[in-house]
């Protein structure tokens, strides 16, 4: 397929079918990397232990902002790279590929660095026992070394699928997620390697693919590829793309705070199991809110094409579709989590006491859960058309306006169930939020969309 014909049907083609084609791959992309997520976690829990899962869980806020700096790259260059494709700009497209490259080389090593220089201490500010310290702090040592590797990756997917590629991206993600499950239990069970060979499996994964992704972005014959001119930065394509990219960034870069200040509520009313509990919750929430994140990729892609092009009807018909599916989406999991909790927690560990804290915590924490997906097409929205202030707003109004301050007064009187309970009260007020945000953006985009008519 051509490149650029892929690319220039996305002002043309019908909008639903559209959304389907771009969104379907990065759903069963998402949805592969969530179950390859959960059966990991499955391989820990059962494997290592439940105290493993507790180690895990610890650390989370270093996976977040890890995902932050990536984020920061990768999602602001895929956003400026739809933009420029839809004013048909392909030599700056093809600049943005190197300087992708060079920006998460850059803020990869720079995060590995730093991280392993002060892993101990960080993970005991993050809440790590001396139970748990050691299960954190083997599988940090692995990700943290790898995470280059990881930027890379993860990086050169995004800027694939916006260049309208969305099932080699997909095909990416689930040819890493095979090899990284064929990988745990070898490591785990086989080679005795316990949490270690975890974390192995899933950067030896990426990098096969990393091999890959390189490879396909230089071959001479693309449109828009790799070149010795792209590595050289650009001001211009740095400055955009990490000011597109400050939304997710600030978005994971806050999760991992809150993180943080839930694991040490979480340890202060309830002990380590809890945040072993947390970490299966948040395993099995991710599934559903990964396949919203695969819907709102297939969005960006043709919002942002759309809104370079000025086709402000496509932009809001785009924006419509997508919110339907994202909240059809959480309503499943929402059903999931009330009706069968007992059956996620079996699914995860044998432990009886850690079963007993997952069955009330999860049906507290989904209690909101079908208002989730509205709130997050709305912020990637914002992202996606170029209007990252928005963006950043919405994400920082659920971590920090609302979340932060629940987690603080919630507990003080209810426990743990009000570490539990802080989650649905603040997607409950963001989602209003978000409401009123969208309400007065879209009248201005519908104003726009009957003057090109």
């Amino acid at each position: 397929m051509n490149n650029i014909n892929s690319v220039s049907e996305l002002g043309s083609g019908n909008v639903r079918k559209l959304l389907l084609q771009y969104a379907i791959p990065s759903v069963i992309a998402m949805t592969a990397a969530s179950i390859y997520n959960i059966t990991d976690s499955i391989f820990i829990g059962q494997g290592v232990g439940a105290l493993a899962i507790s180690g895990l869980a610890i650390t989370f806020p270093l996976m977040n902002l890890a995902a932050a700096f990536g984020s920061l790259v990768g999602v602001g260059a895929a956003t400026l790279l739809s933009l420029r494709l839809g004013q048909r700009d392909y030599e700056t497209a093809g600049r943005i590929l190197g300087n992708v490259f060079i920006l998460n080389l850059f803020f990869g090593l720079i995060y590995t660095v730093v991280i392993l220089a002060f892993l101990n201490p960080i993970l005991l500010f993050f809440g790590a026992s001396n139970d748990t310290l050691p299960y954190a702090r083997e599988y940090m040592l692995v990700i943290t070394g790898g995470n280059v590797v990881t930027h890379l990756y993860f990086g050169l997917n995004a800027l694939l699928r916006s260049s309208g590629e969305p099932r080699k991206s997909m095909m990416a993600t689930i040819y890493t997620v095979v090899i990284n499950a064929l990988m745990t239990p070898i490591f785990i069970y086989k080679l005795n390697m316990g949490i270690m060979g975890a974390a192995l499996a899933t950067i030896l994964s990426q990098l096969i693919l990393l091999v890959w992704q390189i490879r396909y972005f230089a071959n001479p014959k693309r449109e828009i590829r790799l070149t010795k001119k792209g590595f050289r930065l650009d001001k211009k394509i740095v400055i955009d793309s990490l000011k597109i990219g400050t939304a997710p960034f600030l978005m994971n870069a806050v999760s991992s705070v809150i993180i943080i200040v839930f694991n040490q509520g979480l340890i202060k009313h309830g002990g380590d199991l809890a945040v072993g509990a947390y970490g299966i919750i948040n395993r099995f929430a991710a599934l559903f809110i990964m396949i919203v994140m695969g819907i709102n990729q297939g969005m960006q892609p043709i919002a942002g094409y759309n809104f370079g092009a000025g086709n402000m009807a496509r932009v809001n018909q785009v924006l419509k579709y997508t919110i339907i599916f994202a909240t059809v989406v959480v309503c499943v999991g929402f059903v999931a989590s009330e009706l069968f909790p007992h059956g996620v927690a079996m699914l995860f560990t044998n432990d009886p006491e850690l079963s007993r804290i997952i069955v009330p915590g999860l049906r507290i924490v989904f209690a909101s859960f079908p208002l989730i997906g509205f709130q997050m097409v709305t912020s990637n929205f914002f992202q996606s058309i170029g209007h990252p202030g928005k963006a950043i707003f919405m994400s920082l109004s659920r971590q920090v306006i609302f979340l932060l301050p629940f987690l603080f007064i919630f507990p003080s009187f209810m426990g743990v169930k009000g570490v539990w309970s802080s989650i649905p009260a603040a997607d409950l007020m963001s989602s209003l939020v978000a409401a009123y945000m969208l309400l007065f953006e879209y009248k201005k985009l519908y104003k726009n969309s009957l003057k090109t008519r």
